[in-house]
């Protein structure tokens, strides 16, 4: 494994040579395709009016937009957005900084998505220039690999071990709390969570050990600022939006498939999605009847209550779960925080983990750690001065290594569980055809990356694991 890596690392060093397109990172169209089918995929939406801290201006884009005036491209939905004002003051480690960034996507007419701005902080002013295409190549450059720093950051504390594995590991425990083992709703979601805290017990100790663990080793962000980043998203994520992946697309805009022909995450994780849905609603007929029967669940209603409760009195303090009054009223309700926790453990980890080292392992392309400031002019700028903020030699091994080790699978396909629960022959039908409906989409997805360039694979059924491991 050692000897592959340094083989690797040592083809990548060389960036300006390197032949492989994920790692031509100087391109524009692959640097706004990965907010389409990278591995932070949930943040871009629709811009339909510019912040008033972003100082960029029409006359800064014209160029850019293919012939339409700024007005235009807005209200046709071609200007996209990513805004990391999350990391704005974040803590981060000595001799390290963290900007907050703002960036405008253009979606071409050929359907590939463009930066056409940058800027770096929050704050509008002379010392915070917008960056745009139309600068100093290198300049140019540097503002692209600030703004992916962040977005690494955004990945790896709220999308990945944030937001994926922390949630479901208190749904995990509050379920094994609540549930019994003979609970269908314990059958349908428990092999899911297989090795679910097991995996989070040992990423908690690399992420953290003193003076050797992950963040030390290889972020920007300190530990006080990842727990801080974690704190301030949870106030505003939600089950019923961020958490259920239609709501999520409708609220970022970008749920129409008319737009953003090559945002194939979107389009291969709905697709599960829907997928998901069927064959939770399906089971859950089979037990709930009707409303009724899950009005009077005693063991249901207390796993949401526990779910929901602050976290001060002992619970999850989750914001957004489905119910009325405190209370699951409704079969669909149940349905939806089935499909939440199905989905995150298998799809929505998929999407998020998989496709690290493609990203991770050449720094420049996704930076964990940069050195030296962020750039406050526009000066033109030399490869040299690109490359001297790249970290050390060790850093950008150990990131390889860990990322490396992040992108493998290690259990079962989605369907195909390691452990069955479910043996009433009815459900046992559901379980089968839930594996049909899988096996189907496996063959589409395999038929549109055929066609689609680069591919798509992460979120292949036959690909997407059943459980978050690791």
């Amino acid at each position: 494994m050692i000897f592959l890596l340094l083989v690797e690392f040592n083809k990548c060093v060389e960036f300006n040579k390197c032949e492989f397109p994920c790692f031509r990172w100087r391109c524009d169209k692959a640097f706004g395709l990965q907010r389409l089918a990278g591995i932070n995929n949930s943040v871009i939406r629709v811009c339909k009016a510019v912040p008033r801290n972003f100082a960029v201006t029409e006359e800064m884009v014209a160029p850019l937009l293919g012939g339409l005036s700024f007005t235009r491209a807005l209200s046709d939905r071609r200007v996209f957005i990513v805004n990391h004002d999350i990391l704005d003051g974040i803590q981060t480690q000595e001799e390290t900084h963290m900007c907050s960034p703002m960036a405008l996507f253009f979606q071409r007419n050929d359907g590939s998505l463009v930066p056409i701005a940058i800027q770096l902080f929050q704050e509008a002013g002379e010392a915070n220039p917008v960056f745009l295409p139309t600068d100093s190549e290198f300049t140019w450059t540097l503002a692209k690999m600030w703004f992916n720093h962040a977005d690494a950051c955004v990945h790896l504390t709220l999308t990945h071990l944030g937001f994926l594995h922390s949630n479901i590991e208190g749904i995990i425990m509050t379920a094994h709390r609540q549930l019994s083992l003979s609970h269908p709703v314990f059958k349908l979601l428990a092999p899911h969570f297989h090795l679910g805290v097991a995996v989070n017990q040992k990423i908690t100790e690399k992420l953290h050990s003193s003076g050797s663990g992950w963040l030390e080793e290889i972020m920007s962000v300190s530990s006080d600022g990842f727990d801080e980043l974690i704190r301030r998203y949870k106030t505003i994520w939600r089950m019923d939006i961020q958490g259920t992946l239609p709501a999520d697309l409708r609220t970022r805009g970008v749920g129409d498939t008319d737009i953003l022909s090559q945002y194939h995450f979107r389009d291969d994780a709905l697709a599960l999605w829907e997928l998901i849905e069927v064959y939770v609603t399906r089971y859950l007929k089979l037990y709930y009847v009707s409303d009724e029967d899950v009005a009077e669940d005693w063991e249901l209603q207390a796993w949401r209550k526990e779910i929901v409760k602050p976290e001060a009195e002992g619970g999850l303090g989750m914001l957004g779960v489905p119910g009325d009054c405190d209370h699951f009223t409704k079969r669909s309700q149940v349905t939806q925080v089935c499909c939440h926790v199905i989905y995150t453990c298998s799809v929505g980890h998929a999407a998020t983990c998989f496709k690290q080292y493609d990203e991770y392992a050449f720094p420049p392309n996704y930076p964990t750690r940069l050195v030296g400031e962020p750039p406050r002019t526009k000066s033109p700028l030399l490869e040299q001065d690109v490359l001297d903020y790249l970290p050390g030699k060790s850093t950008m091994l150990d990131t390889m290594m860990i990322m490396k080790c992040l992108s493998e699978k290690h259990t079962k396909s989605l369907g195909d569980f390691e452990r069955n629960y479910v043996f009433d022959p009815k459900a046992v039908k559901v379980v089968k055809d839930f594996r049909e409906d899988l096996k189907a989409l496996s063959a589409t997805i395999k038929s549109k990356n055929r066609l689609r360039s680069p591919p798509y694979p992460y979120l292949d059924p036959a690909l997407v694991p059943n459980s978050m491991c690791p």
